[in-house]
């Protein structure tokens, strides 16, 4: 047991991250780049299909709140992770804190929950991406063969059914999607043309082509994605502008909307009420895992110890405030029960009576979540890279390309299996899964800092959390109240997934792990 508790030296990670050569990441990232790569996760899933959806479903016109609670703990969290990412400026953001202060096993628990974050979470936005994609050609007459728009089966309560798309008004959507405009509209469905779907080629393609910008470069990544994050974000503060001027125009309507400003709970946890608001709170917190992709980009960063707490805090306060903007115009405008739909920007948009704004929504949906999953593949196939470097993983996750300096095997592997996961697999169970993973990340970088502030208080610190214990048991705290809101299957997928890690783990990282092979066995639980 002791020699699972055995930590990764510091000196050893110093080193590791003052290498250079054709074989080691290339140091290309400014803090513009940094902040605007947590920008280009943080506003995507969040913003443009997960708010309509939460208000809808749990918390109405309080999802401000939910937002504001959600937002808090990142803080929280985000402090610890700057504290790290400055002191230890290597790939692998929690996998990396948590090998230096808890252990072998912490980390590999971390690492594997990091895998299941990016690539289920890439998966799920590549989904999404595919399907704001499918409706802006429709809006010019552009038609996919609707069976290549969609997976071959949906996930519904508890039921797999076939994922059956309709034919209403010139343009395919999904019956799900399509159902209650059907039904208020008094139109049978089984009267319009019908077809199933077989495989999302969209969302397969538009994750070949993230990928093929990931291996080229890290400069190349991060500029094409700092240029969509200033689309995004200039539509973002259009809607911000337009739906504002009509919340202005239309008081009584708004105060309409947000009346009750907390819906009363209908009986059971997470059905409204305060438990609704936390409820919501943690399925929204798949939007923000960008933060947490900037960490794993720390080897790749020019000045680590100063630009790192940059990106990191500057993203989340940027992209908490947006979101605390936008979800409450979003209610005022549109009653919070209508907004259950996939575009639920759209149609707040729409209730406003701009007609380009619709098109200009999913413009901007479009680039978002196009930045999304370019980030997420690029922490993915970094805690790959790191994981592989510890010999926790095989060599060929950690190969870096000599020409591209980029983990391109890694990248490329990661890419193909995201690629058919979205493909073919019904993501809606996903951002739940996503958002717990993600939560029990927070919760191992707020221990690290702790323990490490108790281990090596002498150690220099470029960026110091404040108030330690306070914000680092903050965050605990905050964290798994988050992840106890959160249905009980999504636990259930989580520990079979941690077990499953568990199996690689015994049947070969531990036999292969160069700190089990190097460190002496006195290097225990922080010591170096």
């Amino acid at each position: 047991m002791a020699n699972l508790l055995k930590c990764k030296p510091l000196d050893m990670l110093m080193q590791e991250a003052s290498e250079t050569g054709e074989h080691s990441l290339k140091r290309a990232l400014g803090p513009i780049n940094l902040i605007t790569l947590g920008i280009g996760a943080i506003i995507g899933a969040g913003i443009f299909v997960l708010t309509g959806s939460a208000a809808a479903q749990y918390a109405g016109p309080a999802i401000v709140l939910s937002f504001i609670l959600a937002g808090s703990g990142c803080v929280f969290a985000g402090l610890c992770y700057s504290e790290f990412a400055s002191l230890i400026p290597i790939a692998g953001s929690a996998y990396t804190y948590g090998y230096a202060t808890l252990g072998e096993i912490f980390a590999w628990i971390i690492g594997w929950d990091l895998i299941l974050e990016y690539a289920f979470g890439a998966a799920t936005v590549a989904s999404g991406w595919s399907g704001y994609f499918v409706s802006f050609l429709q809006d010019f007459g552009i038609s996919i063969p609707p069976q290549l728009t969609a997976t071959p089966y949906t996930h519904v309560g508890h039921q797999w059914i076939p994922n059956i798309l309709v034919q209403y008004q010139g343009r395919w959507e999904l019956l799900t999607t399509m159902g209650p405009l059907l039904k208020q509209n008094g139109v049978d469905s089984s009267t319009l043309p019908q077809v199933t779907g077989v495989f999302n080629l969209i969302a397969f393609l538009v994750i070949g082509v993230i990928t093929t910008i990931l291996v080229i470069g890290i400069k190349e990544s991060a500029d094409f994605n700092s240029a969509i994050v200033m689309i995004k974000v200039t539509i973002v503060l259009i809607f911000i502008a337009i739906a504002g001027a009509f919340v202005l125009r239309h008081p009584t309507l708004a105060a309409a909307n947000w009346h009750p400003f907390i819906p009363p709970n209908r009986g059971a946890f997470g059905e409204y009420g305060w438990s609704g608001i936390a409820r919501a709170a943690g399925v929204i917190f798949f939007a923000y895992i960008g933060f947490d992709a900037v960490s794993t980009a720390a080897q790749e960063a020019k000045n680590p110890q100063k630009d790192m707490p940059i990106g990191i805090l500057g993203s989340l306060v940027i992209c908490t405030i947006l979101y605390i903007l936008v979800s409450g115009l979003l209610t005022g405008i549109v009653p919070y029960s209508a907004l259950n739909v996939a575009d639920p920007v759209a149609v707040g948009i729409d209730a406003t009576g701009v007609r380009w704004g619709s098109i200009l929504v999913k413009l901007g949906a479009i680039a978002g979540l196009g930045s999304v999953m370019l980030v997420m593949l690029l922490g993915q196939s970094r805690v790959f890279f790191s994981m592989s470097r510890d010999g926790l993983l095989p060599e060929w996750a950690g190969a870096v390309h000599p020409r591209f300096r980029t983990p391109w095997i890694s990248s490329i592997t990661v890419g193909l299996f995201v690629a058919i996961f979205a493909s073919l697999v019904p993501i809606g169970i996903l951002g739940e899964l996503v958002s717990i993973g993600t939560l029990l990340a927070f919760v191992i970088v707020c221990a690290g800092v702790w323990i490490l502030r108790v281990r090596r208080p002498e150690l220099h610190r470029p960026f110091k959390t404040p108030l330690v214990p306070l914000v680092p048991i903050l965050g605990i705290v905050i964290s798994f109240a988050l992840m106890a809101s959160l249905p009980g299957d999504t636990w259930l997928r989580l520990i079979v997934w941690l077990a499953i890690g568990m199996l690689i783990y015994f049947g070969y990282g531990r036999h292969h792990s160069r700190v089990q092979r190097t460190v002496p066995d006195a290097v225990k639980s922080g010591g170096d």
